[in-house]
């Protein structure tokens, strides 16, 4: 079962046909059917989508798995001039499907827990909470291209990356005993 890299994913599946049946998934979820995602960035285009691939199956273990590629352009805002900067996320993850708490615990490292029906998966919801994760937590202009790249580095002595060098035997605290001595 596969579906077109362009059609809509669905919203809801069976995982556990899926991995029986070894299914990959391909399809979009527009952006703006994301509520919590929508809130967490300062935009997207209007048409804007989350290209995404999914690949059902069981592992040796007999494990339900899904491991998933993900990408969404969006626009962030840079947390050094508060301007719009845009950004491509992109995830990759693997998920063991589990429907109970006992189940997670028993997964190994390397498989992030996703708790589902038995029989029904929010692809939708999955897609969302893995762009969530992805997202940087300060994002950043890259240095040369931010519009506060002059206030920054009027800031900055010329040339001057290292930090001061002290003197070996110097004490850091010296100032405070000086103000110690000084009565008020």
């Amino acid at each position: 079962m596969s579906k077109a890299p362009n059609a809509e994913l669905p919203k809801s599946v069976d995982p556990y046909r899926l991995a029986e049946q070894n299914s990959t998934l391909e399809g979009i979820i527009p952006l703006s059917g994301l509520g919590r995602f929508r809130e967490a960035v300062l935009g997207f285009s209007e048409n804007a989508a989350c290209r995404v691939k999914l690949s059902f199956y069981m592992d040796s273990e007999r494990r339900r798995v899904v491991s998933g590629e993900l990408e969404a352009p969006v626009e962030l805002e840079c947390q050094r001039c508060m301007g719009s900067m845009g950004a491509t996320l992109v995830s990759r993850f693997s998920l063991g499907l589990v429907t109970s708490d006992e189940q997670a615990k028993q997964l190994p490292n390397e498989l992030e827990p996703y708790l589902t029906d038995d029989f029904s998966a929010d692809l939708w919801s999955m897609a969302e909470d893995e762009l969530l994760l992805v997202l940087p937590p300060f994002p950043l202009h890259d240095r040369n291209e931010c519009p506060a790249r002059e206030d920054l580095e009027a800031y900055e002595p010329e040339g001057s990356a290292a930090p001061p060098v002290r003197k070996s035997g110097e004490n850091p605290f010296s100032v405070l005993a000086d103000l110690k001595k000084t009565k008020h």
